[in-house]
């Protein structure tokens, strides 16, 4: 492979006109190298070719011209490249056709942009280990259907989020394998143009490159670049609700969630009391963005015959908008989650807001074996509906009750209403996912 170093790639410079012009170049030096092997061409031309496939040896102006002339980049790059490499030109693109080079240069980059990706995910997930741990016994209302439900802690309901960031990364990690493969095969896929020593060509391309090798390079392997996308849709799909869920613990009449805003930062250009939240409307901005591209990419996996170039143009299309905006929101999720404040006490007060119905279940399992499932449900039930009607806090209509009295002490109903003692396995599962979190860090960093 060409060693040229490189400048960092960024989401802005992924797809770049150079980027996108040396990735085509990596791709003629490991054709060069790999025929250089195998004889077909001069081994001397292969290094000549290689040494010559750096962008920087071009001109690029010149190119640039070139291209908007012929409007078949490759043609124009490879002509360049061969007015690069000497007499070594003439051996140059040998056999080989534009959406080989093309395709397989995409997948280049976009290795490399999936690292980063995956990089700045396992910041994220690092950071929502410490919130399960931290949290694993900080009390909240669970609520189901926007209202209370049970008492839970936040950190199971972090817990939940990372194990979800858990089957993102398996999915993705699945998706990479298949689409990190080498699309070279010739006009058509069958490597007309090399003979019997076409499937080594593709063997020693693939190992050269560092690619997964395919059984049929063709042209039509759209469906590897849209399951990726796809995947990347649902990666955006769990930031989404990630970021949603805060952002509505942020709501003033919740409270439960703040966001950490640098000094400076103005909440609202003409409310001086305002201070809305800045970063993770971003995050689910482009998190809804990115979701909404899985149904025009599916819509590229529907190419024709051996090859077309309407579905590729799409498919392109796609992958230069999905990739670098999965970068950025993956970058701001990381940054994000690190701004966020929990607020105990808030959520502690909300949870007190239903005067101790919340744990009510508790109290009816505590009843059941006194006086039936059934009867107990319906004995709570009418108790706190009364309570309703008449504006009286549900605690004290409980107390009150005489029915729930002959079967259960004053001390005996105060231990079923405390929200404390009925949190399930929320501490449990918290801290389990802690641990999850660290292991799935590791996951997200290794190549």
């Amino acid at each position: 492979m060409n060693e040229m170093p490189r400048p960092s790639l960024t989401p802005e410079t992924l797809f770049a006109r150079d980027t996108l012009w040396q990735s085509w170049l990596d791709v003629e030096a490991a054709l060069a190298r790999a025929q250089g092997k195998l004889g077909m061409i001069p081994e001397w031309a292969a290094t000549e070719i290689t040494r010559a496939a750096d962008i920087r040896r071009l001109d690029r102006e010149a190119l640039a011209a070139d291209v908007a002339r012929t409007l078949a980049p490759i043609l124009s790059i490879t002509r360049s490249l061969a007015a690069a490499s000497g007499p070594a030109g003439d051996f140059v693109h040998w056999g080989a056709t534009t959406q080989n080079v093309m395709q397989t240069g995409q997948i280049l980059l976009l290795r490399e942009a999936d690292q980063a990706i995956r990089a700045h995910l396992a910041v994220a997930v690092e950071h929502l280990g410490q919130m399960a741990h931290t949290h694993a016994r900080t009390l909240m209302a669970g609520r189901t259907n926007r209202q209370h439900a049970l008492p839970m802690t936040f950190g199971f309901k972090v817990a939940g989020w990372i194990e979800e960031m858990d089957r993102v990364e398996e999915r993705l990690s699945t998706s990479a394998q298949r689409l990190f493969s080498l699309p070279f095969g010739g006009a058509v896929g069958a490597m007309h143009a090399y003979g019997e020593q076409g499937r080594e060509l593709n063997r020693q391309m693939a190992s050269d490159l560092g690619l997964r090798e395919l059984l049929v390079p063709s042209r039509t392997v759209n469906d590897l670049f849209v399951e990726y996308l796809v995947q990347l849709a649902l990666l955006a799909m769990t930031v989404e609700r990630i970021m949603g869920e805060l952002y509505r613990l942020m709501m003033e009449e919740v409270g439960e969630i703040v966001e950490r805003l640098d000094e400076g930062t103005v909440g609202s250009s003409t409310m001086p009391q305002k201070i809305n939240p800045k970063h993770v409307v971003r995050v689910i901005s482009q998190a809804i963005e990115l979701r909404g591209m899985a149904g025009p990419a599916l819509e590229s996996s529907r190419s024709s015959h051996e090859g077309d170039a309407v579905a590729n143009q799409l498919l392109s299309s796609l992958v230069e908008k999905a990739v670098p905006l999965t970068w950025k929101m993956a970058e701001g999720f990381a940054k994000t989650l690190n701004r966020i404040i929990v607020v105990p006490e808030r959520m502690r007060e909300n949870l007190d807001r239903s005067g101790g119905a919340i744990a009510s279940e508790k109290l009816m399992m505590v009843l059941a074996p006194l006086v039936g499932r059934a009867q107990a449900h319906d004995l709570v039930h009418h108790v706190l509906e009364n309570a309703m009607e008449e504006g009286v806090s549900p605690r004290i209509a409980i107390f009150a009750d005489t029915e729930i009295g002959k079967h259960l002490t004053v001390k005996e109903i105060e231990a079923a209403l405390d929200p404390a003692s009925y949190v399930g396995d929320s501490v449990e599962i918290a801290e389990s996912a802690a641990e999850l979190a660290m292991k799935l860090s590791l996951r997200f960093r290794r190549a």
